[in-house]
């Protein structure tokens, strides 16, 4: 007889680590155990059911227990709770909730796939009808029912992450009036202030009411159904309230049995996925990763990552040779309307609380030959290591291709590139694939060019800040000027420098101003031509600067 094998929890993790094992070792005794009904399916797809896009419930159930059955061999008790773990005797309490039969199970090894919670604030309302987080499948059926009968003519959303901004951009496909609730000063928490609200001007421009800076009290109900949101600011009608503020891992079986838990409130594991206790593996969401920049503890509960920690659990549990994940860089990426917004490795912001001495780049791009028809612009934040020019982490955000750059990004960060490498990466082009000077190769030149000297950048959010203490000359022509320019700005086309370069203050720094950074690059050569010192661009032009213009 095989060893006996308990998984306790499935969807990503726990089903991926249960078949790895089969596979490895098929006389293994493997029996998964979940509270759910549904064993695999795609949690990610939920928003788009509720919108329509994934137009049948079968669609989001990856297998059924009796497909896994089937396919692998392995046992699936659905609607079975894992009560208490025994670790001295290697037992499992479990209990049958349909009939309230009390079982337990032996293994030879754990694995604790418990996956996480929705969050919900200790807020008054938060039990009324109507209200709803989006974790499974029973969620996305229910939002989809009301919305399906016409009951939702006003929706709140209160969190400005991935998964409540697409529901979001979902009921507002549906017609429904959307309303976005955040606590920070902007939506897309993890990223950097300028990209985060160039999305935020998407969406609002779209026509969904976004409040952040505001901090929900409570909800209010009329005859048991959520009617109206209070923050600390306004009160906002609503039919359907989804509270999407973030998810905490499940760890409550680890604590019991004195399981270690790392900074971030996650299990411990290490690269092999083992937990503090001989024979017990933590994988998935309830378990934590370690950021593969810093080497420090963190924790990205995604779906992708949970498949990698299925697998690599699974294959050491099966075998003597060990395999290892050893760190991560929360690699993400989201459709917004039709726009779209991916990051990996650390932003600015986190690179700096890191310790890293830091250097950017904001650059924007076509995705695409500008002559070959669909082309779109993206825009690149690149960040750096100054010391060691290594890659830290880059922001891509557009209506273009945003994957491919990502993708690029993310593996160069997982071999230690600096941004020498990135700059002379040998990627596909052809006009309906790329630029002949690929977005990310252009980033890497123009963050090249201010890590040597060639160039001096502000980025939007620290001019913001000094609009009253600088020159701001925008050097497009008069017609683009007009149409809206930075606060402040005076119009001194590029071709006119050399004449009008005299009206100029050179004892006070210069801020130059184009569309996208090219010209005032050009025109940032000019005035050093001329002896002036203090001179800088607008990183990423008027493209990228997500203020207020006039």
């Amino acid at each position: 007889m095989g060893e006996k094998i308990l998984v306790i929890g499935a969807v990503a993790a726990g089903t991926k680590a249960a078949a790895k094992i089969k596979r490895e070792n098929p006389k293994a005794q493997i029996v998964v155990v979940t509270r759910d009904e549904y064993i695999s399916y795609a949690g990610c797809g939920l928003p788009y059911y509720i919108g329509g896009v994934i137009e049948e419930k079968k669609e989001l159930v990856v297998k059924t227990p009796e497909d896994f059955k089937l396919l692998t061999g392995i046992d699936v008790l659905t609607k079975h709770e894992a009560l208490k773990i025994h670790k001295e005797a290697k037992t499992v309490e479990v209990e049958d909730m349909t009939t309230g039969e009390i079982k337990e199970y032996k293994y030879d090894k754990l694995v604790i796939a418990t996956g996480a919670s929705p969050f919900i604030p200790p807020i008054e309302g938060r039990d009324l009808k109507g209200v709803f987080s989006v974790r499974t499948v029973n969620d996305a059926l229910a939002i989809r029912e009301l919305v399906d009968q016409g009951a939702v003519k006003k929706a709140v959303v209160v969190g400005g992450g991935f998964i409540g901004l697409e529901v979001a951009e979902n009921l507002h496909e549906k017609n429904i009036e959307v309303s976005i609730v955040e606590l920070i000063s902007h939506i897309l928490p993890p990223f950097d202030e300028e990209i985060a609200l160039y999305a935020q001007n998407y969406m609002a421009d779209k026509g969904v009411n976004i409040y952040t800076g505001e901090k929900v009290l409570s909800l209010e109900g009329k005859d048991g159904r959520v009617s109206k949101v209070i923050t600390d600011k306004r009160e906002i009608a609503a039919d359907l309230v989804i509270m999407s503020v973030g998810v905490r891992p499940n760890t409550e079986l680890a604590k019991e049995i004195g399981l270690e838990l790392g900074p971030t409130g996650a299990i411990r594991v290490n690269e092999y996925m083992e937990t503090s206790e001989r024979d017990i593996y933590a994988v998935g969401d309830c378990a934590e990763n370690m950021n593969l920049i810093t080497g420090q503890p963190a924790w990205y509960p995604m779906g992708s990552t949970a498949n990698k920690m299925g697998r690599v659990a699974g294959i050491n549990i099966a075998n003597e040779e060990k395999d290892s994940l050893k760190g991560v860089l929360g690699t993400t990426i989201v459709k917004l309307f039709k726009l779209n917004a991916g990051k990996t490795g650390l932003s600015e912001r986190d690179a700096r609380k890191a310790g890293f001495e830091v250097e950017t780049a904001l650059v924007p791009a076509n995705d695409r030959a500008h002559y070959y028809p669909g082309y779109r612009e993206i825009i690149t934040k690149l960040v750096v290591d100054k010391k060691t020019h290594k890659i830290l982490g880059a922001q891509v955000i557009g209506e273009g291709v945003v994957d491919k750059p990502m993708d690029i990004i993310a593996t160069a960060i997982t071999f230690g590139a600096k941004v020498e490498d990135l700059e002379k990466l040998d990627l596909a082009y052809a006009p309906p694939f790329s630029t002949a000077m690929a977005s990310t190769i252009l980033a890497a030149n123009v963050l090249r060019n201010k890590l040597t000297g060639r160039v001096q950048g502000i980025n939007p959010v620290e001019l913001k800040n000094r609009l009253h203490e600088v020159q701001i000359v925008d050097v497009r022509d008069e017609g683009s000027f007009m149409v809206g320019t930075i606060p402040g700005a005076v119009n001194i086309p590029s071709g006119e420098l050399y004449m009008r370069a005299h009206a100029l203050d050179k004892h006070k720094e210069i801020v130059l101003v184009c569309k996208i950074g090219k010209n005032a690059y050009l025109s940032y050569l000019k005035l050093k031509e001329l002896g002036f010192e203090n001179v800088k661009i607008l990183e990423g032009g008027t493209n990228a600067y997500p203020y207020e213009k006039e």
